[in-house]
């Protein structure tokens, strides 16, 4: 039997085009600068919008209670916490945070914090020597919080504090340091009881 002829090839009909290099590769290409655009302004953007999230985080600063004033006994310093304002969900138990009540008459206090002024180890109070002492290097604090020996260059940090419906308040939104008193780092009045 004879084979068929071949049929001829319909003039109407395109034949089949390569796509070039380039012509798929440009897609790609912008997508991957699209990406690297976005990931570049994100932080841009952050920068920019940041004074408007520090007038939220000033309002953070508030007065944490560390409970009814009869937990602290007058003439006692004990060791209370609280929950840092600032907190996210993820921080878990880091998130409170000790400190050194100092009770000195019925409306007289002292609020420690709990960290050495020389590197930030947490000091303990020993009632028997009435001494804050670091376990770090050896820094020593007298019962008042100022400094006793050792390599600490100054006393022990203080926290604002006022005493409200028989409660203990302390303005601790932000840690006492050198570089930023109480305060100045709370931004609210000097040290002292408000009770009227």
């Amino acid at each position: 039997m004879p084979t068929p002829p071949n049929p001829a090839p319909d003039p109407t009909s395109a034949p089949p085009r390569k796509v070039p290099r380039r012509q798929w590769l440009m897609p790609i290409g912008i997508a991957l600068n699209a990406i690297a655009g976005a990931l570049i302004a994100v932080p841009v953007v952050g920068y920019l919008l940041a004074p408007a999230s520090r007038k939220q985080r000033r309002a953070d600063l508030d007065w944490v209670s560390l409970g009814d004033l009869t937990q602290f006994p007058v003439g006692e310093t004990r060791l209370a916490t609280y929950r840092n304002p600032l907190v996210r969900p993820w921080d878990g138990d880091t998130g409170d945070i000790a400190c050194w009540v100092r009770r000195i008459g019925t409306a007289q206090l002292q609020v420690f914090a709990i960290n050495c002024a020389h590197l930030g180890c947490p000091v303990r109070w020993f009632p028997q020597s009435e001494l804050f002492m670091c376990p770090c290097h050896g820094g020593v604090y007298y019962a008042d919080g100022s400094r006793a020996s050792g390599p600490p260059p100054r006393g022990l940090f203080e926290y604002d504090y006022r005493i409200e419906g028989g409660r203990l308040w302390i303005k601790a939104g932000q840690m006492p340091t050198l570089a930023s008193p109480p305060s100045v780092a709370a931004a609210g009045p000097t040290k002292g009881c408000s009770c009227a």
